[in-house]
């Protein structure tokens, strides 16, 4: 039995609906989803609106320049597909290209991670539209162009992100001429106009994977790799493509859980919910040390392995099955100590929590859903925008290894390590959670918190998400490794002796947008109602018919 749980009031309720249900971090892009089912869409078409709105509206966290993952669930034989939308390096990428210009690792800004790895996620929406499409693509585009053409609201958060990066020095020109005029902010309820990528996306609307890959904007993205000393080229642009395969899933309690397999780290919710599932964890107080002291174990022991084996699978040899195995948990669950924190020194992290990325969940009439994760990585990406197209190129191959005998190493045609997971439940035979969030490395500990809320403590979707969180590890240079940062609403008492017991606390304010954006759906077994959640850290909305 759980304990009861303290009372815990969120900003807004869950949203419930009888038919479809989209949410995602900006209200515009849910609508934009919302109105793809009401004019007869799938899931997959509305997730594709929904995304390629956020690429207008959020491009400080995503964008055609970057990559994206999809978990697609089909009602009518309940199967859960996997598509991975991950760049590639392009073909003249390699570790002595970065040697020669007398660098040890790829750098987060500029050029070279902006035109190491081909962007993917454009490649994934053609692929996805191909398979689960029931309006022309572009229909679902259609939003997302009149945004990028008329103007949309800059909200405070893009404001905020745009001053931040701006100040680093991190936008090349092009990139300051749309969200920097003159270099100067624009003001929070200003209108933003990018013509230049309402002209790309016109012609990704009127030819599909070829209008992104080929033709002008190919030509475009390529000269300006030439003209930066880059590496992409129209032939590497030609070459992405967007591949199906097989998620991972492990059960949990009476749940059967989906994430993306390598080269994301979806394994570590699935190796953590393992390693924890032999605890009582719902006598524990909510948000009690306990609590929150195992789960922090869980999670330096699955970033332990993540950091030494997780790769690009088509090149390296991950042991997925073995890393979410229920005795490989049994066997790494040895290592918890129930009173002291692990020493860092016998289980190591070496992830960065860097990173900005969208999440979208779509649920359609039809029962069939989409769980979407779509990226730049960092703030504004590389901070590069190619001239003439609006498109921020993603700085995702910075986190390749420049040691060659790293698994995670630079090789032509790889892909990097992603941080970038999405997730979906099934419980009775019947889907039940469409979950994902951004944060980077606190992505897996952000599932982690959110499915044990739901599943131990029986919070609803929208308690889940909006419930404080704690995220365990490095955040930013010259912190240390084994840093244990909490948002407000956390006891005193919990705090207390979480340091008692050797954690190194770092307190949050309340709501940090650090901590993450999260957003899901839930579907009522018996009524088969869809609620939705949002995440008050962000500008999203759940938003239903």
């Amino acid at each position: 039995m759980s304990r009861p749980i303290p009372e815990l009031i969120t900003g807004r309720p869950v949203t419930m609906a009888p038919s479809g249900m989209v949410t995602s971090p900006h209200a515009l892009a849910s609508e934009a989803g919302v109105a793809a089912l009401r004019a007869g869409g799938s899931a997959v078409d509305a997730a594709i609106a929904t995304s390629a709105a956020l690429s207008v509206l959020y491009p400080h966290m995503c964008g055609v320049g970057g990559d994206a993952f999809w978990l697609v669930y089909e009602a009518a034989n309940a199967r859960v597909s996997y598509l991975d939308g991950a760049g590639v390096a392009a073909r003249s990428a390699n570790i002595e290209a970065f040697t020669a210009r007398g660098l040890n690792q790829v750098p987060f800004r500029g050029a070279l991670p902006a035109t190491l790895t081909t962007p993917g996620a454009v490649a994934s929406w053609c692929a996805a539209h191909s398979a689960f499409g029931r309006r022309p693509l572009a229909d679902n585009l259609h939003c997302a162009i009149e945004l990028a053409r008329t103007g949309f609201p800059v909200t405070e958060r893009l404001a905020r992100w745009t001053a931040l990066v701006l100040a680093e020095g991190a936008l090349n020109e092009s990139a300051q001429a749309i969200f920097a005029p003159a270099g100067v902010t624009p003001r929070a309820g200003s209108l933003l106009r990018n013509v230049h990528l309402s002209r790309t996306l016109e012609r990704i609307a009127a030819d599909g994977h070829a209008g992104y890959y080929a033709g002008d904007t190919a030509s475009a993205l390529a000269a300006f790799a030439r003209d930066r000393a880059g590496f992409f080229d129209e032939e590497d642009l030609k070459q992405q493509v967007a591949a199906w395969g097989e998620p991972i899933c492990s059960t949990y309690r009476d749940v059967t859980l989906y994430e993306t397999p390598p080269p994301t780290q979806g394994l570590c919710v699935l190796e953590m919910l393992n390693i924890i599932e032999e605890f009582n964890v719902g006598a524990w107080d909510f948000m009690g040390p306990d609590h929150v002291h195992h789960l922090v174990q869980a999670k330096q022991i699955a970033y332990n392995d993540r950091d030494h084996l997780l790769a690009d699978p088509a090149r390296v040899a991950v042991p997925t099955q073995q890393l979410i195995s229920k005795a490989y948990a049994k066997q790494r669950r040895a290592l918890m100590d129930p009173e002291r924190a692990l020493p860092w020194d016998q289980v190591p992290s070496y992830g960065s929590l860097r990173g900005d990325t969208v999440y979208v969940a779509t649920v359609d009439a039809q029962g069939n859903a989409a769980s979407l994760i779509h990226s730049l990585y960092g703030v504004f990406g590389s901070g590069e925008v190619a001239p003439g197209t609006g498109v921020v190129l993603q700085n995702r191959g910075a986190y390749f290894s420049l040691d060659a005998l790293h698994p995670n190493c630079l090789q032509p045609g790889k892909k990097p390590l992603h941080t970038l997971i999405a997730s979906m439940a099934v419980r009775d035979d019947k889907l039940w959670s469409v979950l994902g969030c951004m944060g980077a490395d606190g992505q897996p500990q952000i599932h982690l918190q959110a499915y044990v809320a739901m599943i131990d403590y029986g919070l609803d979707i929208q308690q889940a998400v909006e419930m404080p969180r704690w995220l365990s590890g490095r955040f930013a240079l010259g912190e240390p490794r084994d840093l244990l940062n909490i948002e407000g609403g956390f006891a005193a008492a919990t705090i207390d002796e979480l340091q008692r017991r050797g954690h190194r606390v770092n307190r949050w304010q309340q709501r940090n947008e650090l901590a993450g954006h999260a957003h899901g759906i839930t579907i009522d077994r018996e009524s088969g109602v869809r609620m939705g959640a949002a995440d008050p850290r962000s500008d999203g909305a759940a938003v239903g018919y």
